[in-house]
């Protein structure tokens, strides 16, 4: 499903002389496999990440997705190839204010693979299944936080792509409702076999995930590099 080999990448700051590198050798998940990604802060767990979603690209390297190399596809093809095998979860929900809980599902659903789908009705269809049964015409400032990251994954499997990934999605909730949302993402996993990757620092929550990744030591120091790019790792 996902195999990542002698990848290299160079993020840095615009501007600055030095740069940081991301390198790994190897990495790989199977399909229906739900592995935790750990490691400290700005290890390179995040990039990982990106580059499986396609939001990075290699410098070097192959990064193969449900059958697909990505390192050599146009922007447009990425983007198609990630609504159709990504579903993405983040700290931060990344909800639009101004929409109900609902038209946020529904509005990802139309950058997604299946467009002929009755996005509202689909839309509904798994905000009840993540618990927002009634809360569907509610706006991201009438939810809690813990409301605020169901509606993110629902958004993110209500396409049915085979892969969530999801870059701490516990990290801004209280421990308590980290666990509650830390137990839907495993079962909405489960449920249709998808491959789950999950970004935490909560060591107790990794070590109840099957398959630990410790991405430290991935990004290392490099030498100058005044066009590096910014990136969060």
């Amino acid at each position: 499903m996902i195999r990542l080999s002698e990848v290299s990448l160079r993020l840095g700051k615009a501007g600055h002389a030095s740069s940081v590198q991301f390198d790994l050798p190897f990495f790989e998940a199977a399909s229906g496999e739900t592995i935790a990604l750990t490691g400290p802060s700005g290890c390179g767990k995040s990039t990982l990440l990106n580059l499986i979603a396609g939001l990075r690209r290699p410098d070097r390297g192959e990064v193969i997705v449900a059958g697909a190399d990505l390192s050599g596809m146009s922007t447009e093809r990425l983007d198609r190839h990630r609504g159709v095998h990504c579903g993405m979860v983040f700290q931060s929900f990344h909800l639009l204010a101004p929409f109900s809980a609902v038209e946020n599902v529904a509005i990802g659903l139309r950058f997604g693979a299946r467009k002929s789908l009755n996005t509202g009705q689909r839309a509904s269809e798994v905000l009840r299944r993540v618990g927002l049964g009634d809360r569907l015409h509610a706006r991201p400032d009438q939810l809690s936080v813990g409301e605020r990251q169901r509606v993110a994954i629902a958004r993110a499997i209500a396409g049915d792509a085979p892969i969530l990934l999801a870059d701490e999605p516990t990290g801004s909730l209280d421990p308590g409702t980290g666990r509650e949302i830390f137990s839907l993402l495993r079962e909405v996993a489960s449920e249709n076999g998808r491959t789950l990757l999950m970004v935490t620092h909560d060591s107790e929550l990794a070590s109840e995930l099957p398959v630990n990744f410790d991405c430290t030591g991935l990004v290392s120091s490099s030498g100058p590099s005044p066009e590096g790019r910014e990136a969060s790792a």
